[in-house]
């Protein structure tokens, strides 16, 4: 079951200040401007260092109704409004049928701000809840069933690709997480082809801080649906690895900064992998 609106944005305070209507009640302050245009800037260095657009596309956003999904919809909006962003958004949440998930929250969101969606309702949690044992973790799951579904609407919706809010956070972790219990380098892409090479996966929040994000979400004063699945969960690796980061960044502020560049400034020479380095080629020049 699925319903897809696509109103017309209405005129007002939004409009005569030259923006979406998205900020319509943002902040007028220098913080929050200097804020919204480091987010903005981080989000324009991923879409161009990572070729994200095609003029003509559709996207499909992942709209949760967590703060980094709300940020990830509000700044390519401001975006495609300067004029900055020819391609075509769709906003999409899907109702995985959580308990006392409120359905009503993002549907009159959306409408109010003239923000074309789909809303579709899946109940992958009885999935989810019926074939893991009780205490289990719910996450790989949860993900791969919601995933297959917005594959699934993006290709009903004629989309080119589907966008996820994961940020700088997100991908250090995942690297981190790798690194101690998968035994490999390897964190979130910004940008990926799917399986069956129809459509693309992109991340532009990918240089985008999760501190930055939860600021503008309080100060958009997004109305933020909590997660009562994975989220309430205890003991979770990511967590701990999420701590871990934490305290780093505590003790050497700005480490993730160095650490997310550093994902993107390899030196395969100076790695042990000779699928990416011919070792066996490598032998010192004999002098004449």
């Amino acid at each position: 079951m699925s319903a897809v609106m696509d109103a017309p944005a209405t005129q007002d305070d939004a409009d005569v200040a030259g923006a979406h209507p998205i900020f319509a009640h943002a902040p007028r302050s220098v913080e929050f401007n200097k804020l919204r245009k480091r987010l903005i800037r981080n989000v324009r260095e991923a879409l161009d260092k990572f070729a994200m657009v095609r003029p003509g596309d559709k996207w499909l956003i992942a709209l949760s109704g967590g703060k980094d999904s709300y940020g990830l919809l509000a700044i390519l909006l401001d975006l495609k409004w300067r004029g900055l962003l020819p391609v075509d958004l769709l906003a999409c949440n899907l109702d995985q049928g959580q308990p006392n998930f409120p359905k009503h929250i993002l549907p009159e969101f959306l409408t109010g701000l003239g923000i074309a969606h789909r809303i579709e309702y899946q109940d992958t949690y009885s999935i989810v809840t019926d074939k893991l044992l009780a205490g289990a973790t719910y996450c790989s799951l949860c993900s791969r069933l919601r995933r297959g579904n917005l594959y699934r609407i993006a290709r009903e919706e004629g989309c080119t690709a589907l966008l996820l809010g994961h940020h700088r956070d997100d991908s250090l972790e995942t690297f981190f997480m790798n690194l101690f219990h998968g035994g490999k380098l390897a964190a979130m892409p910004p940008k990926l082809v799917n399986d069956e090479g129809d459509l693309e996966v992109l991340r532009p929040l990918i240089y985008c801080a999760e501190e930055d994000l939860q600021r503008f979400s309080d100060a958009m004063a997004f109305p933020i649906i909590p997660c009562d699945l994975c989220g309430s969960q205890d003991g979770l690796q990511r967590n701990v690895t999420k701590a871990m980061l934490t305290d780093m960044e505590k003790a050497m502020p700005g480490r993730k900064d160095v650490m997310i560049r550093a994902l993107g400034n390899i030196n395969p020479s100076h790695m042990l992998d000779p699928r990416l380095f011919d070792f066996a080629g490598l032998a010192p020049q004999k002098k004449d």
